[in-house]
This record gives structure tokens, sequence and C-alpha cells, in this order.
């Protein structure tokens, strides 16, 4: 038995759980508050895509009626081979049979339909890629060639990674989901139905949380709690997530608490334990926290002041355990090496600061708690936590989700995680500012950084100063340089329609991202339609941005996305294709000498951007920046004395030789006697796993201790920019 249910309802990843209930389920442990948890969309997965579920989906299909597509036919023709092939491929994307991969490439082991006719079109792609991310995407095609059978025949809000997304988009009124829930219930929903009785039964809740993290979870959690209100009414409901967080502000409508008691806001520590005191009679309603609830037939909004947040650090590590962690599958649906990222392999997910540390991007809804109220860990607590999670999870994988992580803390989480010899991958989002200098990349990258992803956007000086982005294209270019001369993989969101873009502005935008993947330095990006939200800047002031509202009313359920009309005229659906279509080349290296009329089918304009701005700014130099207060660190190894001599301007000079050796490469500098040896004893001192970091004043004070003179211009030989090549840094 535990007090406390916390469950994800289908669906969101395949390949790892969302976080939001491990997160809670941390906080609880803290407040010794007994909680269960699962993925139900996982389980569900695990039901359909296996052998006795495809028995049972075939079993459950008319292959009589004369409606069904050509596509549908041809997988119930071969239904013999799916079912006998369904475990093996999911023994697979689990990880646990790799050879299969050989087989799988082969192309005679998976029955195939119609998602494999797009791979003829994309043989080029698979020269860069290993037999294992080949048979994944195969396998993953597979997969969606059923999933359409599901969608065409048996349930049509089927997806893998959303269940009736439609339902929970812009859904201002509750009438049409509210029909639907009392209506049948569909395929999914009976094995959805029938895997959370399991649960329920298992676990004897007195309090159920949902988590709603999206549109496509919402149908599924109000179907879960139609079902618990009507079997196990004694159970309370709770709703939470970034759902309701971003969409149910103004809830108002009487009904959705038919299938809920309690639905609530912002970070859900605080108001679920409040909830949890109320049902256990320990609290007065009056004193829930950011909670909506119905008191006598009308929605109430309670906020009880007093009660405060919990700040970062009380909240615990994310707790992993209950999860059916060997059933996540990885899958590679299209080759975008960064969406490839997201959708393969295993990461344990963590946060490194709640809210935004810059928090004032127009489009943003930095209006709202999870944006505004920026609180950071600190590096020693985040390690703590990673190494925690490797613990418990045996996996060193980590997704950091922030909004967009700050420099200075992953500078110092880096250098935490290099001090204690802590082994893993990472990656995270972040803003392309100039603070990702050569070096702080560098220090990333050998903590254990594999990529970024941030925001380029609009790809337009004017644009990204209207967006309040606080970046320009030439910085996030040589930011871009940076990551990547680091090995660290860049990934471009990229946005179109944004208020006043004019048709021009979009392809100059385009032709900015052709020169940023010509020059190397950014390796994957997806291109996003704008969309004004409730609580962004523009939203709420939309006459500053020349943007009308389509429509005033403020719907009684869901009210976050707002139809707009762009006074500019500009029709920005237009170009959707002809711009993903150029990045998907641009990614594998084609088309990018091509005319960007090519991409079109219709007349564009030319650009007005240079064809070698981006080559011309990134080859600007950029002289390191050495203020007193810089840290200065070493990353490598001790260096072996060689003494030697020198013959220079007829004199002998007695100097000595500094030979390095690192994992890949060994070099060497030659110095002075005197500088060489004060410069082989301080190396050690500069390790960056000493504590504190010395800094270049303490660096000068030392030297010039030693009766060396000259300082700055010894910084500035060929032989230290020798070092600052192999390890030496400046943070």
């Amino acid at each position: 038995m535990a007090s406390v249910f916390l469950f994800t309802p289908p669906f969101t990843q395949l390949n790892t759980p969302y976080p939001g209930t491990m997160y809670l389920k941390g906080f609880l442990n803290t407040r010794n508050i007994s909680c269960y948890q699962a993925d139900l969309g996982i389980e569900v997965i695990d039901v359909i895509f296996s052998k006795k579920g495809l028995i049972n989906l075939f079993a459950g299909i008319n292959s009589s009626d004369r409606n069904i597509s050509e596509n549908a036919a041809r997988i119930i023709a071969l239904k013999d081979d799916y079912i006998n092939t369904i475990d093996h491929v999911i023994h697979f994307l689990r990880g646990k049979n790799p050879s299969l991969a050989h087989v799988i490439c082969l192309g005679d082991f998976l029955p195939e339909a119609s998602r494999f006719a797009q791979i003829e079109d994309l043989e080029w792609a698979f020269g860069s890629m290993g037999k294992q991310d080949q048979a994944k995407y195969l396998a993953t095609m597979y997969l969606e060639d059923i999933s359409d059978l599901i969608r065409e025949c048996v349930d049509p809000f089927f997806g893998f990674s959303r269940y009736a997304e439609r339902l929970g988009r812009s859904a201002n009124s509750f009438d049409e989901l509210y029909g639907l829930l009392n209506g049948p219930s569909t395929y999914v929903d009976d094995i959805l139905l029938n895997i959370l009785k399991q649960n329920l039964d298992n676990v004897q809740p007195l309090i159920v949380g949902i988590s709603v993290p999206f549109p496509g979870n919402l149908y599924a959690s109000f179907r879960c709690a139609q079902f618990i209100k009507q079997s196990y009414p004694h159970i309370k409901i709770v709703m939470g997530g970034g759902f309701p967080n971003t969409e149910l502000r103004s809830l108002s409508d009487p009904r959705v608490f038919e299938f809920y008691d309690f639905i609530c806001l912002d970070d859900g520590e605080a108001p679920l334990e409040n909830i949890i005191k109320y049902v256990r009679g320990e609290i007065p309603i009056n004193e829930l926290k950011r909670t909506f609830i119905l008191v006598d037939g009308k929605v109430n909004y309670i906020d009880n002041a007093a009660t405060k947040n919990y700040k970062q650090g009380e909240i615990g590590t994310p707790d992993y355990s209950d999860l059916y962690l060997d059933k996540y599958i990885s899958a590679i649906e299209i080759m975008n090496p960064m969406h490839s990222l997201w959708s393969d392999g295993r990461w344990n997910k963590l946060t490194m600061a709640h809210g935004c540390y810059w928090g004032k991007c127009t489009f943003c809804d930095i209006s709202l708690d999870y944006i505004k109220l920026y609180e950071p860990l600190t590096a020693a607590l985040l390690c703590d936590r990673v190494e925690q999670l490797i613990k418990q999870t045996g996996q060193s994988g980590f997704h950091f989700v922030d909004e967009a992580a700050p420099p200075a803390l992953m500078r110092a989480f880096a250098i935490e995680i290099i001090r204690r010899s802590i082994k893993i991958s990472w990656w995270t989002n972040i803003r392309f500012e100039k603070s990702f200098t050569k070096d702080l990349c560098y220090l990333l990258k050998a903590s254990g950084c594999i990529a970024v992803s941030g925001g380029l956007e609009v790809a337009s000086d004017r644009l990204l100063e209207l967006i309040q982005k606080g970046v320009t294209v030439a910085q996030v270019a040589k930011v871009n340089r940076n990551f990547t001369e680091a090995g660290i993989m860049v990934h471009a969101y990229l946005m179109y329609g944004f208020p006043t873009q004019t048709t021009q502005e979009t392809m100059d935008a385009l032709e900015m991202v052709r020169q940023l993947f010509s020059a190397g330095v950014m390796q994957s990006g997806f291109w996003h339609q704008f969309a004004m939200t409730a609580h962004s800047p523009v939203g709420l002031n939309p006459t500053l941005y020349k943007v009308k509202k389509e429509t005033e009313v403020v719907g009684t359920f869901a009210n976050n996305d707002i139809l707009h009309i762009d006074n500019s005229g500009t029709d920005h659906d237009k170009f959707s294709f002809g711009l993903k279509k150029s990045l998907l080349n641009f990614m594998h290296g084609i088309g990018l000498d091509d005319d960007l009329q090519n991409w079109f089918d219709f007349k564009i304009p030319k650009t007005l951007i240079p064809p070698n701005y981006i080559k011309k700014v990134l080859s600007e130099k950029e002289n390191k920046e050495m203020g007193n207060s810089s840290k200065i660190v070493w990353m490598g190894n001790d260096p072996k004395i060689e003494n030697l001599s020198e013959s220079k301007n007829d004199k002998d000079s007695d100097m000595i030789r500094l030979a390095f050796v690192d994992k890949s490469s060994e070099f060497h500098i030659v110095l002075n006697k005197k500088e060489g040896y004060w410069l082989a004893a301080m190396l050690p001192k500069l390790s960056v796993k000493n504590f504190p970091l010395l800094t270049v004043k303490d660096l000068r004070e030392s030297f010039v201790g030693e009766g060396l003179s000259e300082f700055e211009n010894f910084l500035l030989s060929k032989p230290i920019a020798g070092l600052f090549n192999n390890g030496l840094i400046i943070l």
C-alpha cells in the first residue's frame, strides 16, 4: 500500500520516462509520504507490441471490410510475419539483442508496408549511419506501419508519443472531450484501464496524482480519472503537469470535476503536500496551494499565501524506483541528429536551475512561474544527484531539461564532474550567448557534454532584437563554432512567421541557416512556425507586435494558443515545406550550393545576405579575455622534463623541453630553464581538480615572486600558445 499513486498516462516518449512523477516521488520521500509511480504509456506499449498483443489486434480487425485501405490490407495479409517478428524487434530496440541489426539491415526479416516507401529516398543517409542506427530506423518504420493499422482499423486516436492529441489542442470548450468520455471506450482505452486497475489493486492508494505534461496525454488522463471515479470512488484524484500549468489557468467548467477532485498549477510539491494534508483532515480547504476545486457547484481557485514554495535544494533527488526501465525502447523516426538523441537511448532527467535566467523572449511564457522564477542549484548538489541516479538506475546518460541552462552553473558543474572523476554523457538546452567561449566549450566537452540545443529562432538581427533574444546571428555563429570545434553537437531551434516577419526576412533567415551548415558549425536544426500563446509578451500585448487576436473570447476549459492575424499580410504557411525540405538536405550536406529558389515551387525574392557573411564572421580573430580574476586552468597531464642546450645568437642558452602526452597525441614546448621549471611546477597547481582555482593574478604573483619578468609577454609567447591549444584554458 502507498498513500499516493502517481502516474503519467499515454503517451510521451518511448525511450525514457517523463520526469514529472520522479520529481514528485523524490520530494515525497523527503516528507516520509509513501508513494508508488508508474508510466502507463510504456506499459500499454508493452502489451500492444507483443506477440500476444498483435494476435489480439489482428483478431479484432474485420479484414473483409471494403473500406479498408490497400496499406491496411497488406499489413493484415502479412499478419503472421508481424506476429512472429514483433517480440524480436522489441527485444532489439530494448538493447537486448544488438546482433539482430545485421539481419534487419539485410531487408528480408521485417514485413514492409507504406512507411518503407520513403526509405528509398533516404538511402543516401544510411551511408553515414552505423548498422545499429540503420536497423533502429527500419524497426521504427515497422512499428509505425503497425501504428497506422491501429489508427485506421481500431483506434483513430493512437500515436506513439501522443494519444488523442487534437482533443487537447486549443480546447477552449470541454464539450467535445466530455462527449467522447461519455461514449464507448476505445481499443487503447480498454488496455490502459486494465493496466490501471492492476496498479490500483496493487497499490491501494488514498490519492492518485496524474501528470499531464502535453495535450497528447489529456484524453487518456480523463479516461483514467473517469474509471477511478466509477470503480474506486473513495480515491481522491489530482491533475498536475505542463498542460494544466499553461492551458487551464482560467478553468471554469464544473464538469471537469466530475473526473478530478483537484487541479494544481505550477510547481507541484507544495500543492500536492497540502492536498494530502487536506484529504487526511489535517488542514482546512482554505489552506490549499495553487489548486482548483469545486465548491457548491462552482470552480474555485485557492492559493494560500502562507504556504511557501520549496527551494530546489529541498525537493530531493528524482526517484526512478517502481518504473519498468527495462521496457523502454530506442527508436529513430527521422534522420535528424538531435531528434535521434531525443528518442534513442535512456536518459536520466535532471534540471540545473528552475526557470530561465534570461526570461525575456517575447514568444515565450515568461509571465508564468516555470519560466519567471529562476533558482539555480549548486554544482555540488547537482553532482550529488547525478551520482545518486547513476547508482539507482545504472545509467550514466543525463538530459538536463532546463529552459536554458545558465553558463556559469554549467561551468561549475563541469568542474565538479571532473574533480569527482564522474564519467557521464550529458546534453541540455542553452542560449547561444558569448559566455560560451572556446575554452568553456572545451571544459564542457571534458565533463561529458555531447550536445546542446538553442534558439537561433528567426535568424534575423532585426527580429532577434524584437524577440529580445539577446543574441545576434554573428554571435550565434561564433558560439556554434566554439561548440563544434570542441566536439559538441549543435542543434538550432528555428522559427518562421514571427509577427512582422516579411518574405524577404524569411529567405534571408534560410540563407543564414544555409551558410551555418555550409561552414560546418551547425549539425542539426528544426523549423517551427510561430504560435501566439496567452502568457507570452506577444499574447499579452499583441498591438505592440502589430498582430491582432482573431477572437477575444476566453473559453471555460483550455486557454493558451491564440489564433492571430499578422497585419503584414504575409502567408507564412506556404514556406513550411520548402524550409523543412531544405533543412533536411542541409543536415546531410546536400544542396548547400543550390539557389534557395530550388526549395520552393513559387517565386521567392533573392536573399540580401552576402554569400560569405558567416564565413567572414568566423574569420574574425577573437582574443582571449584574461582579466586578473579570470581562472586559469590546466586540463592535461603533468609534463616530462628534458634538459637541452640551444644555440642562439652565438651564445649557449640553457633550455628545457616539457613533453606532454594525452589520450590521443603528444606534443612539447621549449622554454628557458628558469621559466620552464617554474611552469612545470605550476601546472599541477593549475589542475581543474584543485580548489580553489587559481586566477591570472595568482599566476602573475607567483611568476614575479620567482624573479621572472614580463609575465604578459610570457603568456602571449609561442610556447604558451601551444599550451592554450592543448589543454590550458581561461574561464
